[in-house]
């Protein structure tokens, strides 16, 4: 078997990985050497460098590396997101979490708030806010936020305009379909739109979760961080999870993603109640 051309020095492979690392907590071990190599294609071909090997020998002139580290995170970052994916979550969320926390007795307001960590296209968010806003059609009474976080631009700008492909709304049961999307007017693009009701509930910015601090409210009800902390190593999972966890209120609920349920030993005060499922 002929092995495909590597166009990084291991030099250059190295610099580049250490900096994806330092900057978005994403390890870039030798196997993804390809892949990385691959995905860069699109921003040699847009700054008209010769190869990608230019194109990281040029990176690291710091005025170069000020003005291309959004289009580099955006090219690096996988974002993979589904309406409804993991939809016991959301079960939950309606059977379980809301009841409870509206009954906490520090809760001075039946205003919810819920958080998307690492939101991607804002597919999860807006599932959120069908399953918030139909409990309240029928007969729930509290009113809700949800804020949508990502370190790439390039996806927040897609959940922003919560235009998609007709094909992407398959999972979302079909009374949804017809309560929260609007059809594109013009049938060859076959699109749909989420309902303005719920784009105004629904607030999206960029966040890094590898920022010192995060600008986000101290008694959110349910954080979301799902299918990202995989991309981490140990110690960097601990930091994340704790730095989101002073983010939820005193009852709150962390969902993460089925392949991340050993994250309960990154943070003692968190109480598995179900295995992607963690309480405050």
């Amino acid at each position: 078997m002929v092995q495909a051309k590597r166009q990084l020095s291991d030099r250059q492979f190295r610099s580049l990985a250490e900096l994806i690392e330092d900057q978005v907590g994403i390890k870039m071990p030798n196997a993804k050497r390809l892949m990385l190599e691959g995905r860069l294609h699109k921003r040699v071909r847009a700054l008209n460098y010769s190869g990608v090997g230019e194109y990281v020998d040029n990176l690291f002139d710091k005025q170069i590396l000020e003005d291309e580290l959004t289009h580099l995170i955006d090219v690096v970052t996988t974002n993979k997101t589904d309406f409804f994916r993991e939809p016991q979550h959301f079960e939950f969320l309606k059977t379980v979490a809301v009841p409870e926390l509206l009954k906490l007795p520090s809760r001075k307001s039946n205003d919810l708030k819920i958080w998307s960590a690492a939101c991607s296209t804002g597919m999860e968010a807006y599932t959120t806010a069908m399953v918030l806003d139909d409990m309240v059609r029928s007969g729930s009474r509290f009113q809700f936020r949800i804020l949508g976080t990502d370190i790439s631009t390039a996806v927040l700008r897609l959940a922003k305009a919560a235009i998609y492909n007709r094909e992407v709304v398959a999972p979302v049961p079909a009374p949804f379909v017809g309560r929260y999307f609007l059809t594109s007017r013009d049938r060859s693009r076959d699109q749909v739109r989420v309902v303005p009701e719920l784009r105004r509930l629904t607030h999206f910015t960029r966040m890094n979760l590898m920022d010192a601090s995060y600008p986000v409210d101290r008694d959110v009800d349910v954080i979301f961080c799902r299918n990202v902390l995989i991309y981490f190593d140990r110690d960097t999972q601990r930091k994340v999870v704790e730095q989101l966890c002073s983010h939820l209120r005193p009852g709150g609920y962390l969902l993460v993603g089925h392949s991340e349920s050993m994250i309960h030993s990154a943070l003692p005060k968190l109480r598995q109640v179900q295995p992607t499922v963690f309480k405050l």
